[in-house]
């Protein structure tokens, strides 16, 4: 298929010598202005774009602005056509984005040529980018279904906690959306991948593969030196991750949030949690969020040595532990929530 290309200037001569010489090889949109080409835009998409600066009602500079602004045109390459030959003008024009310029009155051979040279290299680009999606979409799906195989792993060796992963994963996103929309902590996960860290928070309970059978399944209440055992999980699954880490051979974003899911969520607000002791705001994010997701599915579900609690009575103990186990803003949401954490029970 020929390729579009856009020649915009408000100089009719210019438009002709550039349609003539480029009508051959490809599909040629001439536009006296700037505007005429927002409105053609709408219904054709260029391959490419030859835009003159000085031009009234919009120049050149504006168009790129809003070429570049525009996430469906911005990765539409941008050559400046232009009579200036001023290093200011070429600066300005590079930091808005344009790839090139040519300078008016243009040359055919050197018309026909940076377009051809540009449209080479932007459908390389792509390929290339397109290769770097389907192997990053590879990765996640190989990076899902190990979680997947670890978190069962985890799931069939405490045997009382029987979809206990999947649920406070289901449970995270309830609370971490909700957070957003009432701009909880919203500038802290702004910056994360929110699919990435729901996925990692899988791996919170990882630590209990080094915890003893004997202990990890016991039906009855834990003695002192047991629940001192079943506390180092924690650390343990720190260990864990880090030795993936390791093998993975750099700081993978996913490992770094697990790290902190597994490390910190028995951590308390008031500092008497475990394994470090830390309290309010000295605990990572990802521990406040799951210590409350954690202790809401451990109520609400039945263990070996518990019946459940309703979801009604879980709500009330949590409430009633804001600002000693809980973080008090994390809290607040989750009472706003609490219906679709009952709906997500399974």
């Amino acid at each position: 298929m020929q390729k579009t290309v856009f020649v915009v200037d408000d100089n009719e001569i210019n438009l002709t010598i550039a349609n003539e010489v480029l009508k051959g090889q490809y599909k040629v949109m001439t536009m006296p202005s700037a505007s005429k080409m927002f409105a053609l835009i709408e219904k054709v998409v260029p391959n490419i774009i030859l835009l003159d600066i000085e031009m009234p009602e919009m120049d050149g500079f504006e168009a790129l602005k809003r070429i570049k602004n525009n996430a469906a045109l911005a990765d539409i390459p941008v050559i400046f056509l232009t009579a200036m030959t001023d290093s200011d003008v070429e600066a300005r024009g590079f930091q808005l984005g344009v790839i090139d310029f040519i300078t008016k009155p243009f040359s055919p051979p050197v018309l026909i040529n940076r377009i051809k040279t540009h449209l080479e290299i932007d459908e390389v680009i792509r390929e290339r980018t397109s290769l770097l999606h389907q192997k990053t979409v590879q990765l996640q799906k190989l990076q899902n279904s190990m979680v997947s195989v670890i978190a069962d792993m985890i799931e069939n060796r405490d045997e009382g906690t029987g979809n206990h992963i999947e649920r406070t994963t289901t449970y995270i996103r309830i609370l971490i959306d909700a957070m957003i929309i009432r701009k909880v902590y919203a500038e802290e996960l702004s910056v994360m991948d929110l699919d990435l860290l729901c996925s990692s928070a899988r791996l919170h309970d990882v630590g209990k593969i080094a915890i003893p059978d004997a202990i990890l399944n016991k039906p009855g209440k834990l003695t002192t030196e047991e629940y001192e055992i079943m506390k180092t999980h924690s650390i343990q699954g720190e260990r864990i991750i880090d030795q993936m880490a390791l093998h993975v051979g750099s700081n993978v974003e996913f490992l770094t949030n697990a790290k902190l899911f597994a490390g910190s969520h028995h951590e308390r607000w008031d500092g008497k949690g475990y394994p470090r002791g830390l309290d309010r705001l000295n605990i990572p994010l990802h521990g406040r969020i799951m210590a409350v997701v954690d202790v809401y599915d451990a109520l609400v579900s039945k263990r070996p040595y518990k019946d459940p609690f309703s979801p009604e009575e879980a709500v009330n103990i949590i409430m009633d532990s804001t600002g000693e186990m809980f973080d008090p803003l994390i809290v607040e949401v989750f009472n706003e929530v609490k219906e679709q954490f009952k709906a997500a029970f399974i």
